[in-house]
Order: structure tokens, then C-alpha cells, then sequence
């Protein structure tokens, strides 16, 4: 079965066919509305003498999201002082990108505890219990009837 949608653009202001959608900021808050050509050009007249007078602000609106490290609640400054904390006291830390959880929860503590972190003993290789040898699968024969 085959299907086919039509999307069809209805003028915000009067009702009729509409052309285009028109994007556009003020106060800090971005519109979008549909308009045909000519009310698509009205609003363009209408804007044209303040945006001949006015200055780019820059670029999308994605361009002035934070950035990540400020999303994650710390600031750069304080991600660098964590990460020189703990070179400082011996934990291992990467250069870049996320800080682990033990490494902030020791620097976190740091006014409580004075001894270093106790060094990881390395594991035991224990030899693992050999499983008992499962029986061999015995094949089907194949009964042919004779007559």
C-alpha cells in the first residue's frame, strides 16, 4: 500500500497559501511564522531599516548554548585544579575529558583523610575448578523400514 502525505503551508495571517516560513529573534526569543510571498516581504520591508542599522550578534542560537563542562555543573578552572590535585597525590588522571568518580570523591574528601589511597593489591590467579567432562552426545541411526 502506498501512502502520500501533503504538507501544505498556510499564511499565519489571512489564512491562505503560504509560501515559506519565516524565521526570526526579538528579545531574545525566535519566531517562526508562515507567510505567502507577500506578506513574506512586508515583514522583510518591515525589518529592513533596523537590520541595516543594527550589528550581528553572532552566529545560530546553538552557538550561545554553554559548553559542556559548565552543562556538567563544574567550571573549567575547578576540573583543572581537580585534575592537578590529584597528579599532585598520585592518582591517575587523564588530560582531557571526563573525570572518574573515585578521583572526584577523593578530592571531594580531601580535608578528611591525610593518608594516600591504599594501592589496588593485584588479583590471585586461582586456578578455576575444572567442570566435569560431559558425556558424549550419541548419534541417531536412522530406522529404515524394510518390507
Amino acid at each position: 500500500m502506498a501512502q502520500i502525505t501533503e504538507v501544505k503551508l498556510l499564511d499565519d495571517l489571512d489564512g491562505g497559501e503560504a509560501a515559506e516560513s519565516v524565521s526570526f529573534s526579538l528579545d531574545g526569543k525566535s519566531y517562526e511564522i508562515d507567510l505567502s510571498e507577500k506578506h513574506a516581504a512586508a515583514l522583510r520591508d518591515a525589518f529592513a531599516p533596523f537590520v541595516s542599522s543594527a550589528r550581528r550578534a553572532g552566529g545560530s542560537v546553538a552557538a550561545s548554548r554553554p559548553r559542556m563542562s559548565a552543562r556538567a555543573g563544574r567550571p573549567r578552572e575547578e576540573t583543572t585544579a581537580i585534575r592537578e590535585w590529584a597528579t599532585a597525590n598520585g592518582l591517575e588522571v587523564s588530560a582531557r575529558g571526563r573525570i572518574s568518580s573515585t578521583v572526584l570523591e577523593a578530592y571531594e574528601n580531601r580535608g578528611n583523610a591525610v593518608a594516600a589511597p591504599e594501592p589496588v593489591a593485584e588479583p590471585v590467579a586461582e586456578a578455576a575448578p575444572e567442570a566435569p567432562a560431559k558425556p558424549k552426545r550419541r548419534s541417531r541411526k536412522k530406522v529404515t523400514a524394510e518390507a
